[in-house]
C-alpha cells in the first residue's frame, strides 16, 4: 500500500494568523495579557501588545515571510511605546535575515517558544502609566463588544 502526502501551502494571511495566535498563547503562558492589532499613539499598529504581571509592556511584530519583513520597517517606531520588543515568525522563516537586537519568538497556531529574549528598555513612568491606562480601557471596550483598536 502506497501512502500519498499532499502538502498545502499556507497563504500569507493564514501564516500571520497562526503565528499571531501562537505568540499570543505563549505570552499568556508567560504571564502576559496580550491584545492583537493595537494602534499606538504614533499611529502605528502593533500586531501584539501585552501587559506583564509587573506592568511591563511588550510589543511583538509578526512577520509572515521575507517580503513582509523587507517591505515593512515600521517596527523601528515601536520602541518608545514598550519595555521590550520581539519579532514572531513561523518555524520555516529564515531567521538569519532578522536583526540581532530584538527578541525572537518562533510560533505556529498552537504555541511558541522564545529563541532570544527581548532586551529590556524600561519606559519612563509617565508614559508607562498613560499606556497602561489606555491598554486597560482598550481591553475593557473589546471585552464589552465595543469596537476599539487605538490607545
Amino acid at each position: 500500500m502506497e501512502l500519498s502526502v499532499t502538502l498545502v501551502a499556507a497563504s500569507r494571511p493564514e501564516i500571520t494568523a497562526a503565528v499571531t495566535r501562537g505568540a499570543a498563547r505563549l505570552l499568556g503562558a508567560l504571564g502576559f495579557a496580550p491584545l492583537a492589532e493595537v494602534t499606538l499613539p504614533n499611529g502605528r499598529r502593533a500586531d501584539l501588545m501585552a501587559l506583564g504581571p509587573k506592568g511591563e509592556i511588550f510589543i511583538v511584530e509578526v512577520k509572515s515571510g521575507v517580503e513582509d519583513f523587507r517591505t515593512d520597517q515600521k517596527w523601528r517606531e515601536y520602541g518608545p511605546f514598550c519595555d521590550a520588543f520581539a519579532f514572531a515568525v513561523a518555524p520555516e522563516f529564515p531567521r538569519e535575515i532578522l536583526p540581532d537586537e530584538p527578541g525572537l519568538i518562533v510560533a505556529d497556531g498552537f504555541g511558541g517558544a522564545v529563541l532570544r529574549e527581548a532586551p529590556a528598555t524600561p519606559l519612563a513612568a509617565a508614559r508607562r502609566k498613560s499606556l497602561t491606562i489606555a491598554f486597560g480601557r482598550l481591553a475593557a471596550l473589546r471585552a464589552a463588544g465595543i469596537a476599539a483598536e487605538a490607545l
